[in-house]
C-alpha cells in the first residue's frame, strides 16, 4: 500500500540501542572493541538525548548488564529519554516484577517502557532455571501479564493458575504509567496470541518490507478477533553515509574481518540451539552465505552472520534509507529501534544525516548563524569582523 500524493507520512518514533554486552567497530574482532562499562553506556544515552531520540532499548540476556539496573543508572543522567527494560517471565516473579515496574517509573517521572522477553534459546533458559518447552513459555508469560498489569493498575490480585498462584497480592506505590506501556516481539502462533492479548506495541526484526507487512496483518487480525489495537515497530541497524557507495563501503569493512568458521559456529548455534521463530527467519534470509547478504531494496543481513537476534541492517544514502522506512510505515510500522556499530558515533550519524529526511530531532540548541566561525560565518560577524580592522 502507497500513500496518497501531497499527504504527511504518518508520525515516527525513532529509538537508540545501548550496547550492554559490549561495542566495536569491527564484527567478528576484538580489534577497536569498547568493553561495557557504565561510563560508555552514558555517553550514548546522553548523546541520544541530546539528538531527539525519544528513546533506547537495553537488551537482555546472560552476556548483557543487567537492563533495570543499567536503565536506572541512565534515568538519573538524562533528561526526556525513556528507557525500554526487560520484563522477564519465568525468570522473575510477577509480583517482584510490579514492584521493580513502580519503582522505576516514579523514579524516571514516567520515562518507563517494558519489553516483554520470554526467551528463544532453551540452552541459555536452563541456565536460568526455566525448562518449560516453546509454547508453555507463552502459556507462563501470559499468567505473568495477567498478575503484572492488575497489580500496576492498583488491583488487589488473586490468581490460581497453570504456572502462578497469588493471594492478595497489591502495590502500595504505584507506578506514574498505570500501567507502563508493553513491547513485544514474537513470530510463532503462540507469541502472536500473547501479543494480541496483551501487549501494546508488537515488534518484528528487519525483514523485506513484504514479509513484515504479512506478519502485521496476521498479528493485526488476532488483535481484532479479542476487540484489541496494536501498534507495531521494527528492530535495524543502520548504515547511513552522505553516498551509497560509502554506505556500501562501511558495510562491507563491518564484516571484513568476519571469519567462514565463526559465521559456520553462529548459524548452527541458531538452527540447532534456538525454539525462536523469528530467528529462524533471520538466519533464513541469508543462509549463512556472504553472496546473499542482500535481501531487499537497501536491505542487507550481514549483520546477521555472526549476531543472534536482529541480523538486518538499511543501508545507504540518507534519501534511499528514509525512501525504505516510509515504505515500512506504509505496512503499519510507527516506531523504529535502530543500532549501528559503534553505537555512540552511528547514532551521530543518524541524527544528522537520515533524521532531517523524515522529519525527526530538531536539535536543542542550534547554533546562531550569524557567529563567525570555522563551520559557518555568518554575516553578523562577519560584519563585526570586518569593522574590527
Amino acid at each position: 500500500m502507497t500513500q496518497p500524493a501531497n499527504t504527511t507520512p504518518a508520525p515516527l518514533d525513532f529509538f537508540w540501542f545501548i550496547p550492554t554486552h559490549g561495542d566495536g567497530t569491527y564484527l567478528g574482532s576484538e580489534t577497536q572493541q569498547r568493553p561495557p562499562e557504565f561510563a560508555y553506556f552514558k555517553e550514548i544515552a546522553q548523546a541520544v538525548d541530546r539528538l531527539g531520540f525519544p528513546g533506547v532499548l537495553l537488551p537482555t540476556g546472560q552476556s548483557c548488564e543487567d537492563s533495570w539496573i543499567t536503565g536506572t543508572g541512565l534515568a538519573a543522567h538524562t533528561e526526556r529519554l525513556k528507557f525500554l527494560v526487560a520484563l522477564r517471565p519465568g525468570i522473575v516473579s510477577p509480583v517482584f516484577a510490579a514492584r521493580q515496574t513502580a519503582a522505576l517509573d516514579r523514579l524516571s517521572n514516567g520515562r518507563l517502557l517494558l519489553n516483554v522477553v520470554v526467551g528463544g534459546n532453551p540452552t541459555e533458559l536452563a541456565g536460568d532455571g526455566v525448562f518449560l518447552p516453546h509454547d508453555q513459555r507463552y502459556e507462563q508469560a501470559a499468567e505473568f501479564l495477567k498478575i503484572w498489569q492488575g497489580l500496576v493498575t492498583g488491583e488487589t490480585v488473586d490468581f490460581e493458575g497453570k504456572h502462578y498462584r497469588v493471594q492478595g497480592g497489591r502495590l502500595d506505590l504505584l507506578p506514574v504509567q498505570t500501567p507502563p506501556p508493553l513491547y513485544f516481539g514474537g513470530s510463532s502462533d503462540a507469541g502472536q496470541d500473547l501479543a494480541a492479548e496483551q501487549v501494546d506495541m508488537y515488534l518484528t526484526w528487519g525483514e523485506p518490507v513484504a514479509q513484515v507487512a504479512e506478519k502485521i496483518e496476521r498479528a493485526r487480525r488476532k488483535a481484532a478477533l479479542k476487540g484489541r489495537k496494536l501498534r507495531f515497530g521494527i528492530r535495524l541497524h543502520f548504515i547511513v553515509r552522505e553516498t551509497e557507495d560509502e554506505a556500501w563501503a562501511a558495510a562491507d569493512r563491518l564484516i571484513s574481518r568476519v571469519t567462514d568458521a565463526q559465521i559456520e559456529i553462529a548459524q548452527q548455534r541458531f538452527l540447532k540451539e534456538m525454539d525462536s521463530v523469528g530467528q529462524r527467519r533471520m538466519a533464513e534470509l541469508h543462509g549463512g552465505r556472504r553472496d546473499r547478504l542482500l535481501v531487499g531494496p537497501n536491505l542487507w543481513a550481514g549483520v546477521g552472520l555472526v549476531r543472534g537476534g536482529a541480523g538486518t541492517a538499511l543501508v545507504g544514502s540518507p534519501e534511499s534509507i528514509a525512501a525504505r522506512i516510509r515504505e515500512y510505515q506504509d505496512a503499519g510500522i510507527d516506531t523504529v529501534i535502530g543500532s549501528g556499530y559503534p553505537h555512540l558515533e552511528e547514532a551521530y550519524r543518524v541524527a544528522e544525516l537520515l533524521f532531517p529526511k523524515l522529519g525527526l530531532g530538531e536539535r536543542r540548541n542550534t547554533p546562531r548563524q550569524e557567529i563567525a566561525n570555522e563551520f559557518a560565518v555568518g554575516f553578523h560577524g562577519a560584519k563585526r569582523l570586518q569593522a574590527a580592522s
